[in-house]
């Protein structure tokens, strides 16, 4: 038996494109002479697609795809991910299920068990679990199908659920597993989904043969590396990352288990790469080609250009320089030789004069009070209509270039710097800026040597550093991790031998600025919790506070 894995980058709600490019790899896999070809989860609508679900119309689009794809089942078989109704009055009215498709119609549908509802993922808010087990036989193979969720409670110390879905099917001996999934990128991710699939394998004594999404979904973000997993538990195979691919597989070598083909998983080369396809699929996606930032001469801005640049085009990026009286000369000198560099199309537009016309427009109401953070923040706002007025004339969608130690800490001035259509680096600390933007120049400067090695500075002021109101970025980013991605305590962290007083001001910090990230633009997701829809805190709150 040849068995296909077509790893797809999908649109949701686009019926018509996911459609076409799932024939297109079905005409593939037939020239292949392959037995079974496998799409992800909720394939025929994309994932997740949240609340559509709710519209009739949405569902019947979906349905209609199905059937589209049945007249293409014909001397091949067709696993896709796709919602089903729940015939059953009681319980939620869908089921995310896997379809396998034959000699022309639906021959078997398998629904999903095991529906996470943490972090990103609230399946349990559309989806109904299932509730029978069965396998499917084809070509007199048994296949037991999963969808997801439904491997990734084995092999783990601390179980979410109380079903092992696998455990149920294995009273009909099946001969191979196939999981249709949907899993989003992290940068840890990959390795944790290996040894998952390996756990799987392990314990049943069979085949696995797993198909993810790859693409990104606004700040979601997935990043394929589908896994053919041998029975001796040897990853026989596992497809690119960031890319789509379609990969033909013959079982009985699969069986054998005698390849070895692993991806390489460097963190910051991931981070990299996801980020890129992340601005890309964005723009794509929504229809828009062009776009614009603030350049400061900053590490921030830099990197952020770049990789704008790499995910749609130096031709396509338009950088906006704004100097103030408070910038030094290094800053614009440092912002040109990337413009220079990249080739990028570029304004400066001084904002002192501006300035001025504000301050003597307020100095009656201000009276005496003394220079302070609305000064700074007034240059900030100043420099976001800029932006958003090149971007409302010209049509470029403004990319944010804020960090997440920034976006943490609330060092960011909402309607100003905080300005944007997509936070293309709001989930990395700003130490992982340094390592981002040393890995752009492994092989040549691209990003000025004076823009990563001079003291970070919002240049608000007279002579500011970020140190004059942070930590340096090597205390602060570490403590952070551990509140926000690690969901440690202030006494958790104060026992690893941090300063009492400031871990408390650092969490203080964090939780007072909830109000300014609900207010932000999407971020792209690369950490196991990034800020938006996966880290849901109130802003109104006394924890901390």
């Amino acid at each position: 038996m040849k068995i296909t894995i077509a790893q797809l980058d999908y649109h949701i709600g686009n019926f018509e494109g996911n459609t076409a490019k799932m024939i297109t790899a079905i005409k593939n896999a037939k020239e292949a002479g392959s037995d079974i070809i496998c799409f992800s989860e909720l394939s025929t609508c994309g994932y997740p697609p949240r609340d559509f679900l709710e519209f009739e119309d949405f569902l019947s689009l979906s349905d209609n795809c199905l059937q589209l794809l049945c007249s293409h089942a014909k001397d091949i078989a067709i696993v896709v991910g796709a919602p089903s109704h729940n015939k059953d009055p009681k319980g939620k009215n869908l089921f995310n299920s896997a379809y396998f498709l034959a000699d022309g119609e639906v021959k078997f549908v398998q629904h999903k068990t095991l529906l996470p509802t943490y972090d990103v993922f609230d399946e349990y808010r559309y989806f109904e679990p299932a509730k029978s087990w069965e396998i499917v036989t084809y070509k007199d193979k048994k296949i037991a199908l999963t969808v997801c969720e439904d491997i990734w409670d084995v092999g783990t110390d601390d179980p979410l659920y109380t079903i092992i879905p696998l455990d149920k099917m294995q009273k009909y001996s099946p001969d191979f597993i196939i999981n249709i999934s949907a899993s989003p990128f992290n940068y840890g991710h990959a390795k944790t989904r290996i040894d998952t699939v390996r756990a799987n394998v392990n314990r049943y004594g069979i085949p696995m043969f797993y198909i993810n999404h790859c693409g990104a979904q606004t700040e979601l973000l997935f990043d394929g590396g589908s896994i053919v997993m041998s029975a001796n538990g040897v990853l026989y195979d596992e497809l690119p990352y960031f890319e789509e691919c379609i990969r033909h597989f013959q079982l009985s070598e699969v069986i054998k288990g005698e390849k070895n083909n692993e991806q390489p998983k460097v963190k910051i080369a991931l981070i990299h790469d996801a980020l890129i396809m992340g601005v890309k699929d964005y723009f794509r996606k929504l229809g828009f080609t062009k776009a614009i930032l603030g350049l400061s001469g900053g590490i921030d801005s830099a990197v952020t250009a770049v990789l704008a640049a790499r995910a749609l085009g130096n031709e396509n990026v338009r950088v906006l320089l704004m100097p103030s009286q408070f910038s030094t000369g290094h800053s614009v000198d440092d912002a040109m030789a990337l413009v220079h560099k990249l080739g990028l199309k570029h304004d400066i537009i001084p904002i002192k004069d501006m300035y001025d016309s504000f301050i003597t427009k307020l100095s009656p109401v201000f009276s005496d009070a003394p220079f302070n953070v609305t000064e700074e923040n007034i240059q900030a706002r100043i420099r976001g209509i800029l932006n958003m007025a090149l971007s409302n004339k010209f049509g470029n969608i403004l990319l944010n270039t804020t960090n997440k130690s920034e976006m943490a800490v609330g060092y960011g001035t909402l309607y100003g710097d905080l300005c944007g259509g997509l936070s293309v680096i709001g989930d990395v600390y700003k130490t992982e800026v340094y390592e981002l933007a040393r890995y752009i120049n492994k092989d040549e400067e691209i990003i000025p040597l004076n823009s990563i090695i001079k003291a970070p500075s919002a240049e608000l002021r007279p002579d500011q550093k970020d140190s004059d109101s942070l930590p340096e970025y090597e205390i602060l980013d570490p403590i952070l991790y551990q509140y926000v991605e690690k969901r440690q305590g202030p006494q958790d962290i104060i026992d690893m031998g941090y300063d009492p007083t400031l871990v408390r001001r650092i969490l203080r910090l964090v939780n007072i600025n909830e109000f300014k990230r609900h207010q932000t633009s999407p971020v792209l997701r690369v950490s196991p919790k990034a800020f938006g829809m996966g880290r849901r805190m109130p802003i109104v709150g006394k924890y901390l506070n």
